[in-house]
This record gives C-alpha cells, structure tokens and sequence, in this order.
C-alpha cells in the first residue's frame, strides 16, 4: 500500500550536541559525519535556572534547540519525538525499587515521555498544544506526519523537536544502530516552494542500520540532499526535496 504522504516546508532549523555547537559544525559534520560522543551539557540559558535544572542531558538539548527555533515565538504547536526518552531515569528509578529505596518525585516527574515539553510550557507561560511521541525505529516520521496532521487542522506553522541519547550499558545488546546524543529543531510550515516530502509504502527489507535515523534526517536536510530512502523492517520511508 502507498499514500500520496506529506509536503512541508521548513522556514528555521537549530541542532545541538557535544562539539557541535553551532551551524559551520553542523555543515561540516553533514559533509563528513563521525560518530558523536557524550560531552558537555547546553547552557540552556533562556530557560530559568530553576526549571533548567531538573532537566537531564537529554532534556537539556532538546530545550537548547527548541529555544533557538522558535526565537521568541509563542502559542506555536509543538511535537517533541524520542525513540528512547529519558530510559537512563527510568532504569535508575527501577533500580531504586527493586533495591526497596523511595522514589524520588522529581526523578520520576522528569522520566515521563512529555516532561521536556511540560518544562517548555511552564517556563515560557505557553499554553499552545503540545505532544510527545515515541515510534521506535520510525519515530522521526511519525512525528513529521504528526506535525503535518496539525497543519492540515489549521496550524500556520508547528515545532518539531527531535532528540535522542545513547543507551544504558544494560540496553547494549538490543541496540540496532549507533546510538549517539544528539537534538534538532525544526520550524515547520505548509509546502511551498522549497518543500519538503514523505511517503511511504510496506517493506520486508532490512532496516537501515548506521546513524541513528534522526540523524540520517538532519543529515538529509542540512546538506540540501534530494532523496533519503530509510526501512525500519516494516515500512520504507522516502524524503525527497523540491528545490
């Protein structure tokens, strides 16, 4: 089966990770990626300090990001996609119960898959409609098809936040790419001139493996690429470029 997919436009874009802390890196790691290692955290310095800290690393780009796109912006739909979330919280918060300590609240309140978004929200007073997804190995698409979903409902334009970490050495074994910190931003319009597609159609095919798909996307868009074909095992997935 095969559907027309989704067109946008992307009108601003903002990635954040160790050692790639600004756009001259980005291009040049697109040009020639490495695998990007766990390092510094991101000031974050738009966000109060107070809500700044009880975010992790994860959460921390993902902010980074997602202040640098909007630049100011308020009442802006917002999806924010991670294939893994904040897993290293919740393996020490299972930890702690199996080993019979008290929960922390805090840990907890962070470990859920939209606390990022909630922290964004509450730091900017930002009452627009916010959503978090995970949809494993096809996260990034979903979230794109989601945030298309909101344009077709009326939004004049929508935020889409990516970010990922590697995982906990207890999750070695089940890993199928190469898990690297990473977050980026997208600005997302309706289709003009410069649009941006996705479709889709089943596939048995193996999935891609390599960078982690976020990644591979962000590595689409910001060398100008016309085509990107991914398979997660079930589906492929095709991003092309107008112009």
């Amino acid at each position: 089966m095969r559907t027309n997919g989704v067109s946008f436009s992307i009108s601003r874009h903002a990635e954040w990770a160790p050692g790639l802390t600004g756009p001259e890196a980005w291009q040049q790691w697109a040009q020639a990626p490495f695998a990007i290692q766990p390092g510094e955290e991101p000031g974050v310095k738009a966000m109060p300090a107070m809500l700044r800290r009880r975010a992790g690393f994860l959460g921390k780009m993902a902010l980074e990001v997602a202040y640098q796109c909007l630049d100011g912006r308020t009442d802006i739909p917002t999806v924010f996609c991670s294939r893994h979330g904040e897993v290293a919280r919740s393996l020490e918060l299972l930890t702690d119960l199996a080993r019979g300590e008290p929960l922390s609240p805090t840990a907890f309140s962070m470990s859920v898959h939209n606390a990022i978004a909630g922290l964004l929200s509450i730091a900017r007073s930002d009452r627009a409609n916010q959503l978090a997804l995970a949809a494993g190995a096809a996260t990034i698409e979903h979230a794109v098809i989601e945030a298309c979903g909101m344009m077709a409902d009326g939004a004049p334009m929508v935020l889409l936040v990516a970010c990922d970490c590697p995982l906990p050495a207890l999750f070695a074994s089940f890993e199928d790419c190469e898990e690297q910190p990473y977050a980026w931003a997208w600005l997302l319009t309706p289709a003009g001139d410069d649009a941006v597609s996705l479709s889709w159609s089943a596939s048995a095919e193996a999935p891609s493996a390599g960078m982690p798909a976020g990644l591979e996307v962000a590595r689409f868009q910001l060398r100008g690429a016309r085509r990107l074909e991914r398979n997660d095992g079930r589906m492929r997935w095709s991003w092309s470029r107008d112009a």
